[in-house]
């Protein structure tokens, strides 16, 4: 069975909302199908329906009471929740933030996986402006981060190497990339607003991708 076949199965296990509510029940304890029929209310063939959905999607499994041999319990295989999530992602040698400037959204992002990760990165623009916006420094200095004043916007052309992970965090930057990028981010820009609260949001959004990424990253094998 392929990956995205058992994510399909379990998924469609779990898409009732009484299967869901055994599954909570079973991340605490094991239980015996009376004890499921007891804490939720329910008839015995009804329990006896969705604990075979979910032995055959291979998300519990039956054992025997050691005292009681007319009682089985019933355990919930945790791993299986592992297979709920996506695939990894390969650990790049470095990752290359991209926004129009490069002199707000890429820096943030740069300045966020660079405290979030020990995989080196870097940002690009795709026409870079002349300086880092003030509300760019200001936002990372809020959030206990560090921007340099005196950073100069870089073209992608000057910062691309090969093995590189590309991530537009500009919808721009990724319509002129025209597929040059690995992965695309739509953050909005702050800039025209250019209010702390703006930069904060793109602060915020950013952070939120970051880590999602971060947490699939798996080493080469």
């Amino acid at each position: 069975m392929t990956e995205l076949k058992r994510r399909v199965e379990v998924f469609a296990a779990l898409a009732d909302p009484t299967r869901l509510r055994i599954v909570d029940l079973l991340t605490l304890g094991d239980l015996s199908s009376s004890e499921i029929e007891n804490l939720l209310g329910l008839r015995s063939n009804l329990v006896a329906h969705h604990l075979r959905v979910l032995e055959k999607a291979q998300i519990i499994s039956r054992a025997r009471s050691e005292s009681d041999k007319r009682r089985s319990y019933i355990s919930l295989h945790p791993e299986v929740f592992d297979t709920l999530t996506p695939r990894g992602v390969d650990v790049p040698e470095r990752v290359v933030f991209v926004c129009t400037a490069n002199s707000a959204r890429s820096q943030l992002a740069e300045a966020i996986w660079r405290d979030s990760s020990g995989i080196p990165t870097a940002s690009a623009g795709v026409a870079p402006g002349t300086s880092v916006r003030p509300g760019a420094i200001a936002a990372a200095t809020r959030h206990g981060l560090h921007i340099d004043a005196t950073t100069s916007p870089r073209h992608i052309d000057q910062v691309l190497s090969e093995h590189d992970l590309v991530i537009t965090v500009c919808d721009s930057a990724h319509e002129l990339l025209e597929g040059r990028d690995d992965l695309h981010w739509s953050i909005p820009d702050p800039a025209p607003v250019d209010t702390p609260e703006a930069y904060d949001n793109a602060f915020v959004l950013l952070v939120r991708r970051i880590h999602a990424l971060t947490v699939r990253l798996r080493p080469l094998t």
